[in-house]
């Protein structure tokens, strides 16, 4: 579940600090009170998951001495400031500072709420983006992401830690949904180029003119930022959808190539949706461009290939909707492990987070399978046979893996209570632990 935001109140009138917390704190707010500006100062971070009210007249710090403090610890933390009547130069002046807004005494408590509500809407988008933001240019946790045992993903993550130390050109190409647009932020994030510039660009989400524009320039009057080319000078950028370039774009892109020379300034990671027979990413591009591009490649394997991986994602992502949305994740019998395993998965990983998503809110409701939601999905998919063809013992062993998993996961590594549980005795299930290349030390 999403944690309610904290608002800090500062206000040397203790009667105000209390009144202003009570009312706040029905409406669902953890609420802190400061007596004083430097009392204040000590408890706000940078990152103060939170918004702050404040009264602009105190003793000792002022309040805009106050802001003025935290703007230059934070910028972007939401300020509510208070001011008296006829204080309109002040609160003109805490504006321009960098203030959210401001309230003036007597003020009404609803007007009071609806700001806090803006402010906090404001500073949890602000905090989700900075997280999201040190996330993609964090190696190991983009690498964590990359989750699963099978062959293809192990061979994954090699080519993902091998090409990021290279400096070539990469080529990203697989089927729709399998996740290319994160690789190429790993291949940034574990390289020699982590921490300079990471920019994407969708060449299919512009017409030419203004996809020439955007990647080349000249950039328009009113626009401030630096044709792409130029704002990714020694990092990276990704092009999405490169089957999409015009040929005049793709002659422009292979002269820009060409300038820069070995190793490039600047690293292109093209993304190519194409793998059809027939019509794949070299079909679409010119040879030389595509030859310089595909330098080193990496194919993403589809879901389907990924044999047991699927039921270790589907349980880590159901647990994490379970999380959100207050509930318990929903047990998957022996029956919907093996229809998890055998289904098509035309959208990959982008349909299996769908699909958890679904089976969590379903579940939250007492409502449907997740054999119901997957025969929605896959209205002709055989119920039994496989198209893999992969033999009965196989499917047995992955639900067997993920069902200790699950458990251990649950009793956080409580041997005796995962035991008592699935009435195993300790040596079976220590054999069957070490068969599937299960550690207790994960679960703890």
């Amino acid at each position: 579940m999403t944690k309610a935001m904290k608002i800090a109140i500062v206000d040397d009138e203790k009667d105000m600090r209390q009144s202003i917390s009570q009312w706040l704190a029905l409406s669902g707010y953890d609420t802190e009170t400061y007596a004083s500006a430097e009392e204040a100062l000590g408890a706000l971070g940078a990152d103060y998951p939170g918004i702050v009210i404040s009264d602009i007249k105190m003793p000792g710090m002022d309040g805009i001495q106050f802001l003025k403090k935290l703007m230059g610890n934070d910028s972007a933390l939401p300020v509510i400031m208070i001011t008296g009547h006829g204080d309109v130069p002040m609160a003109v002046e805490a504006m321009r500072i960098g203030a959210f807004d401001f309230l003036e005494k007597p003020f009404n408590p609803d007007r009071m709420s609806e700001l806090a509500k803006k402010a906090t809407n404001a500073r949890r988008l602000t905090l989700d983006n900075r997280a999201l933001r040190k996330e993609l240019s964090d190696g190991s946790q983009l690498m964590s992401k990359l989750i699963g045992q099978s062959p293809a993903m192990e061979r994954l993550r090699e080519d993902v830690l091998d090409l990021g130390q290279a400096d070539g050109h990469v080529l990203i190409d697989g089927e729709t949904g399998t996740g290319k647009t994160l690789i190429a932020h790993a291949l940034h994030a574990v390289g020699s180029r982590a921490g300079k510039k990471f920019v994407l660009i969708s060449c299919a989400a512009m017409d030419e003119d203004a996809l020439m524009r955007r990647l080349f320039g000249p950039m328009q009057p009113d626009e401030t930022r630096l044709p792409a080319i130029e704002e990714a000078r020694g990092g990276t950028l990704v092009l999405e959808d490169i089957e999409a370039l015009s040929d005049s774009a793709q002659a422009r892109l292979l002269s820009v190539i060409n300038d820069q020379g070995t190793p490039p300034e600047t690293r292109i990671v093209a993304i190519c949706n194409l793998q059809d027979e027939g019509n794949t990413c070299e079909s679409k591009l010119r040879p030389d461009l595509y030859f310089r591009l595909a330098a080193l490649k990496i194919t993403v394997p589809p879901l389907r290939a990924r044999g047991e991986d699927i039921l270790t994602l589907f349980t880590r992502l159901s647990e994490q909707y379970a999380d959100e949305y207050g509930c318990d994740a929903p047990k998957v019998s022996a029956q919907e492990a093996a229809q998890l395993l055998q289904a098509p998965w035309p959208g990959n990983v982008r349909q299996l987070i769908n699909l958890a998503e679904r089976a969590v809110l379903q579940s939250r409701r007492g409502q449907g399978t997740i054999a119901s939601l997957l025969m929605s999905d896959h209205e002709e998919m055989q119920p039994v046979m496989t198209t893999e063809g992969k033999p009965l013992k196989e499917y047995v062993e992955a639900f067997e893996r993920m069902l200790i998993d699950n458990t251990m996961r649950r009793h956080k590594g409580s041997i005796s209570a995962v035991m008592d549980e699935l009435c195993l005795p300790r040596r079976t299930l220590n054999e069957k632990m070490a068969k599937y290349g299960l550690q207790r030390a994960d679960y703890i």
